[in-house]
């Protein structure tokens, strides 16, 4: 499956090689993005639905520059359940001719407005839900969502579309 991204969440954690000997421990450390809000100043994990990308050192992805993989295409593993939580892993970066079946999207509240996960027809079908953090008035959804997906938040319809120009890029949109 590839994968397109259009944003990322803003927790983020590694994970290490346990193998103190192994001199590419570092080289080889998995990095995990999920949503998170903000409460009394600081960034936090308050999931309503737990899960998590994961980006490996040697898959293409810099850890010191994450921002530089939105608007790339990643082969991806199928999205799983694991221990109760929602996973997809971004294996490798995939070919620039390479076409997203899905887009890794990221909604917030502050920018959408609020969604009623879980309610009936807030997403369109085949949009799946990977990481909800919510905190009071503060949302943040992580979604893979296909081209010209939609969901519904208390402001309107936002509908995923091709960023004109590209064909790998696309960006989130009120329905009009």
């Amino acid at each position: 499956m590839f994968v397109g991204i259009t944003g990322l969440g803003s927790v983020w954690r590694r994970r290490f090689g346990r193998n103190v000997d192994d001199p590419e421990r570092f080289r080889r450390a998995a990095y995990f993005n999920t949503t998170g809000v903000i409460v009394n100043g600081r960034i936090v994990r308050r999931r309503k639905i737990t899960g998590h990308v994961r980006f490996n050192g040697v898959g293409g992805f810099n850890p010191y520059y994450p921002s530089r993989v939105i608007g790339r295409v990643f082969e991806c593993d199928d999205p799983c359940v694991s221990n109760g939580q929602n996973k997809v892993f971004f294996r490798r970066l995939a070919p620039k001719t390479a076409a997203p079946d899905f887009f890794l999207v990221v909604i917030r509240s502050d920018e959408f407005g609020c969604i009623d996960v879980g309610t009936t027809d807030w997403k369109s079908e085949n949009g799946q839900l990977i990481s909800f953090s919510e905190s009071r008035d503060q949302q943040e959804v992580m979604m893979l969502m296909p081209m010209s997906g939609w969901l519904r938040t208390r402001l309107g319809g936002v509908v995923l579309r091709r960023a004109p120009g590209h064909r790998s890029h696309a960006l989130l949109t009120f329905e009009v």
